[in-house]
């Protein structure tokens, strides 16, 4: 029979990490499916310099996102998800207003458990991440909209590559990760384009409940270099950008959840560089299978 305190430590792993991370598989599961929507205001933007400017009269932007999740235990410790977008932008400049949409650039990752968190309480979760985002999504010099808001993509292929461990300590989890995201190269109208590595990293803390309702906030700061134009610097063109998010997961029963978030950029000098500043929501409803 397990303790309580073993009981306290498992559902901190599961239901916590799963508020952190939508479409994860806890331990007993199989796979799940489930749909996650998104909506977000542009509040302004910061520059090269980190300065923040609000958006400027008759300026505006609301975007939508309704995202496909299907996830798969492929091994006892390893797991594969797919995330296909769909993306709405309506966005307003200097009166002139544009509304568009589609498809997005479809993701699919894959997780492998090293070692289980909780399991020991020296030893972390240690867990290897893989991903790579296909080009489905319409480029920005493919849009036709006015605004470019019917833009749903990057337009290039892109892999990551990432380390996350994590520990519990009773009813808590902390998890802390990082991956490193590289774009293909591409070229346009005779232009030759590489956009600069990226790098993401993330620091959460989560709590779960007696009745497995869990919380958590989770830090996300993520940059870039800057990127080259036929094979020249483009100086000042870096990004980067700091999210914070405040998380949280509603199992209905074993197999049906609903998870949520608020995020914001702080629309403050310093918390991002060359990146629309926004604050939005996220609401996800998965069903598992064991």
């Amino acid at each position: 029979m397990l303790s309580a305190t073993s009981n306290a430590r498992a559902q901190a792993c599961c239901a916590g990490s799963s508020a952190i991370t939508p479409g994860r598989l806890a331990g007993p599961e199989d796979a799940l499916v489930g749909v996650l929507f998104k909506a977000q205001n542009v509040l302004g933007a910061h520059d090269a310099s980190r300065h923040y400017a609000s958006s400027g009269s008759g300026n505006s932007e609301v975007d939508f996102e309704e995202d496909l999740i299907g996830t798969l235990r492929v091994l006892r410790r390893a797991q594969v998800s797919m995330v296909v977008p769909f993306v709405e932008t309506r966005r307003r400049v200097a009166s002139k207003l544009g509304t568009g949409g589609g498809l997005g650039d479809v993701n699919v990752s894959g997780r492998w458990d090293l070692t289980l968190a909780g399991a020991s309480k020296v030893v972390p979760g240690v867990a290897l991440l893989l991903g790579v985002t296909l080009p489905t999504g319409r480029p920005p010099e493919s849009a036709t909209h006015l605004n470019a808001a019917d833009a749903t993509g990057i337009g290039a292929l892109q892999g990551s590559l990432g380390l996350a461990v994590e520990q519990t300590f009773g009813p808590w989890l902390v998890n802390v990760g990082g991956f490193v995201s590289q774009r293909a190269a591409r070229e346009t109208q005779g232009i030759h384009t590489r956009l600069g590595t990226q790098a993401t990293f993330l620091a959460a803390g989560g709590y779960t409940f007696d009745d497995d309702v869990a919380i958590a906030l989770v830090l996300t700061y993520a940059l870039e270099a800057n990127a080259r134009v036929n094979g020249e610097i483009v100086s000042d063109s870096g990004r980067a950008v700091t999210t914070v998010t405040l998380a949280g997961l509603v199992p209905f029963n074993d197999t049906l959840r609903l998870q949520g978030g608020l995020y914001v950029t702080p629309p403050l000098d310093h918390f991002a560089r060359n990146q629309p500043t926004p604050i939005g929501l996220t609401l996800a409803l998965l069903r598992s299978f064991s």
